[in-house]
């Protein structure tokens, strides 16, 4: 490993100290000794078990949705289109949550472009469960699409070729050399996505509302909490990060130990 200029270890750790910092401060103001029952009552309870199970939903979404998105955009010829196709993708990326929950709103709601003409047959989206997984889906899909594109153009198309020279159909390329070759980047998208499901809060407040068991996951909660009483939102909060860090950590654990054995070979 050749070594960079000196000047990058100490901007590293300032770096690093603007990440870990605030969380060291959220830790001092957790009251430890009601931690239990503050994580344990009604509203938190219902407020992370509807997190869980919308975020698990909007991620599988994602990977529906956005897998064939990835591939289309990784192989399409470099072309102006291509271009904007992606700008279009990563849109939710910039846009601030409570602008995509007001376009959700427009689209899907009892008046919108597609929610007057769903109302009219009976089925209602806005402020119900579907509306969290669609709010997480509309925030999350761009980090599965990035990561995947980026491995499937890092892996290239020599296997590929290889495979339809063997007389492989495209569909069995796709699903025997493709993905599985992509399985890093498809794996660590995924997990980008799940965990940017679990903190979705403007988007998930402007199209879905607030309606506890149905509509008001852990961020929306802690939001509630930190107006009345701040020692739950102190707690919450430390449970989200607990959450997030497990499900990142073991994902990216997980894929160095593959790469390092990938370099013993």
């Amino acid at each position: 490993m050749t070594p960079g200029p000196r000047w990058l270890l100490p901007a590293a750790i300032v770096s690093l100290l603007v990440v870990v910092g605030p969380l060291v401060g959220l830790l001092g103001r957790v009251d430890w000794v009601e931690l239990p029952a503050l994580l344990t009552s009604e509203s938190s309870l219902a407020a992370l078990w509807l997190s869980l199970r919308t975020a698990v939903v909007s991620t599988l979404l994602c990977l529906v949705l956005g897998t064939p998105l990835a591939v289309v955009l990784a192989r399409a010829p470099s072309a102006g289109w291509v271009r904007w196709l992606r700008g279009l993708v990563l849109l939710p990326l910039v846009l601030p949550p409570v602008v995509g929950g007001l376009a959700l709103l427009a689209t899907f709601g009892r008046t919108g472009l597609v929610g007057r003409h769903l109302e009219a047959s009976g089925v209602h989206i806005a402020f119900t469960t579907i509306a969290v997984v669609l709010a997480q889906t509309f925030v999350a899909m761009p980090f599965l699409v990035v990561g995947l594109e980026g491995a499937l153009r890092t892996g290239g198309t020599r296997y590929e070729r290889a495979a339809a020279t063997l007389g492989a159909s495209p569909t069995r390329v796709l699903a025997h050399v493709t993905l599985p070759l992509a399985w890093p980047g498809l794996r660590s998208g995924a997990t980008l996505a799940f965990a940017r499901c679990l903190g979705e809060f403007g988007a998930t407040l402007t199209f879905a509302g607030s309606l506890q068991g149905v509509t008001r996951t852990l961020p929306l909660e802690i939001y509630l909490q930190r107006e009345v009483a701040p020692d739950a939102a102190m707690a919450l909060s430390l449970a989200l990060v607990v959450v997030a860090v497990l499900i990142v950590g073991i994902t990216y654990d997980t894929g160095g130990s593959t790469d390092r054995r990938g370099e013993g070979a």
